[in-house]
């Protein structure tokens, strides 16, 4: 009788022990899917999720991608043009379309007057104010600008050549847009690198994402006032930038020579490929074809010039990387019902 007793406490202890060592592999597992996701694709928040229209409004990509391809047909440089107001979207207080807001007597001066984004082309607000009006003949009060902003940026990267990614839907709309709370959240050309790397790591971007993002300047422009510094007055000993191509630098002087009278003058970010994504913005920067003075100092510094050269040398490198910010930066302190609305129009909060 002992001996069945012992018997059976030997085999209670047995299964406790496997049991004890499935729970551990079973976390273990658990443990290692997490670390590998977190290398991968960033997690969305819960409230975002790819279905989030089927059944409220069905046709919700069929319209986007209908009035984008039109629109890129009608102007190529929407493309651009879209990219660059979502990126100064999302990085001002999180992507909440508070760029989109004009400004009123009732709220004041919103973002889109700020200083800073006085230069954004209107060719994006129009793309966004026509998606949005045909979602609210189609599925009125459902659609957020915010939403349409995240797609519409998407479609057109891959239009214009660039990576597909997932964009998760659900954003919904911010309720403050003021021009004060730009500066200091936006890259200007005239940062040291240390300045632009420690304001992508405070919104939570490596060095590496940081790199792949601004990687967006292979298609677009940028006004000579923002480069012009470089040609015409760079120091006492030296009119023009050392680290600009000599020959490129001759023809800037000469496309912006009247950039003090024509504010709206302006260059390709990429010479070379200008209306194509692609890696070409990279192998510019290594010759000294980088238009921005912030975009060229990411070919001299240490803590960046690895990834431009491996993005040069890989373009499927810099489309894996891009897509995975891209999709990071797109969910990026995003409003949810809590904090957040559905406009009726993408210009005015709702009242």
């Amino acid at each position: 009788m002992a001996g069945l007793l012992s018997s059976n406490n030997n085999n209670k202890k047995m299964r406790i022990n496997k049991l004890y060592v499935v729970l551990i592999t079973f976390l273990i597992i658990s443990f290692v899917l997490v670390v590998v996701e977190s290398k991968g694709h960033p997690r969305p928040p819960p409230t975002l999720t790819l279905d989030y229209y089927n059944k409220t409004c069905p046709h919700f990509n069929d319209i986007i991608s209908r009035i984008v391809t039109a629109k890129q047909a009608e102007t190529p440089t929407t493309a651009a043009a879209v990219v660059r107001v979502f990126f100064h979207d999302c990085m001002v207080d999180g992507c909440d379309g508070s760029t989109l807001v004009a400004s009123n007597h009732l709220h004041g001066t919103a973002e889109r007057d700020a200083d800073v984004n006085l230069s954004l082309p209107g060719d994006a607000f129009d793309l966004v104010t026509r998606v949005k009006t045909a979602m609210e003949l189609e599925c009125p009060g459902v659609v957020s600008c915010t939403d349409i902003l995240a797609t519409s940026t998407r479609n057109l990267i891959m239009m214009t050549g660039g990576p597909f990614y997932e964009v998760p839907l659900g954003r919904k709309d911010g309720l403050v847009s003021q021009a004060s709370r730009v500066l200091g959240n936006l890259a200007l050309p005239n940062m040291t690198m240390t300045h632009i790397i420690d304001m992508f790591k405070i919104k939570g971007f490596t060095v590496q994402e940081m790199v792949a993002l601004i990687g967006a300047h292979t298609i677009g422009f940028s006004h000579c006032t923002e480069f012009s510094n470089r040609l015409f007055h760079y120091s006492r000993t030296q009119p023009v930038d050392p680290k600009l191509n000599p020959k490129y630098a001759d023809g800037l002087k000469k496309l912006c020579a009247n950039y003090t009278t024509d504010p709206t003058m302006a260059a390709f970010n990429d010479v070379m490929t200008p209306g194509k994504f692609d890696n070409m913005y990279y192998k510019n920067l290594q010759r000294g074809l980088g238009l921005l003075a912030s975009d060229q100092a990411m070919a001299d510094d240490p803590r960046t010039r690895p990834t431009v050269d491996l993005y040069a040398a890989n373009e499927t490198a810099f489309f894996n990387d891009f897509a995975k910010a891209m999709l990071k930066a797109s969910i990026y302190k995003i409003r949810t019902d809590k904090d957040g609305e559905v406009r009726h129009r993408c210009d005015a909060f709702n009242e």
